[in-house]
């Protein structure tokens, strides 16, 4: 699937983001103009399900493949880095082969979706399209105002069938075996997907991790600051 995408720049270096689920584009709105104004001609995505992209036909469409996929065929080949989110990550782990970036991050990526009463659960995501912005603003005490108007859109516009589609991978090992480019993990604090045993593992596979200290699981909402610097060396 083509999926439709937003730009910021127009300088030499190429750099691609992909955001997490329940989210679109929009979630990058500083982060964009930032890279935009250290030279990069950047590129985000709506992935399927998000925001202006296509729908699947149904939950089976929604898969860590699918959304691998279509960033194979929407973005182009050899950017100088990308970014992606949590479900972004998942996606981007599995293309960056294909894509193949000179350099990757890792936002908090949804590497592995645990099983069991205390794991994923798919209704706990779709229960989100009834959240309003004061309930967005409640979960996420950190976020800007404008953050919250543009989740509150993007959740009343995401598919809530992209939350099924991920339940085949519950409990699968999803974890990269090693970093495929040079490959940065950026953590929240704590973080609720990537453990500390974890962490470890994919310190011993040659990724680089580092935490944004305070930060909730939307790094680059939560501290924007924190987030880009925790970047250095890397953008």
């Amino acid at each position: 699937m083509l999926l439709h995408t937003t730009s910021w720049g127009s300088g030499d270096r190429v750099a691609l983001l992909v955001h997490g689920i329940m989210s679109d584009h929009r979630t990058w709105r500083r982060v964009g103009p930032a890279l935009a104004a250290r030279g990069y001609r950047v590129t985000a995505v709506d992935l399927r399900g998000h925001g202006a992209s296509g729908r699947a036909a149904g939950a089976e469409g929604y898969t860590p493949r699918d959304y691998a996929d279509d960033l194979v065929e929407t973005l182009p080949v050899g950017a100088e880095l990308a970014i992606g989110h949590s479900l972004g990550a998942l996606a981007l782990a599995g293309a960056v082969e294909r894509l193949a970036p000179r350099r990757a991050v890792y936002a908090d990526p949804a590497w592995h979706l645990p099983a069991g009463e205390a794991g994923y659960r798919p209704e706990l995501f779709t229960q989100g399209k009834e959240l309003t912005r004061q309930h967005i603003g409640i979960l996420n005490p950190r976020w800007a105002e404008e953050d919250l108007d543009i989740e509150a859109d993007a959740i009343r516009r995401w598919d809530e069938r992209t939350a099924h589609g991920l339940v085949p991978s519950v409990g699968a090992d999803m974890w990269p075996a090693r970093p495929a480019v040079p490959s940065l993990v950026a953590l929240a604090d704590p973080s609720m997907l990537v453990g500390a045993d974890d962490a470890r593992t994919l310190k011993e596979r040659g990724f680089e991790l580092r935490t944004v200290a305070g930060a909730g699981h939307t790094l680059h909402r939560d501290d924007f600051e924190g987030f880009m610097t925790a970047l250095d060396g890397w953008i």
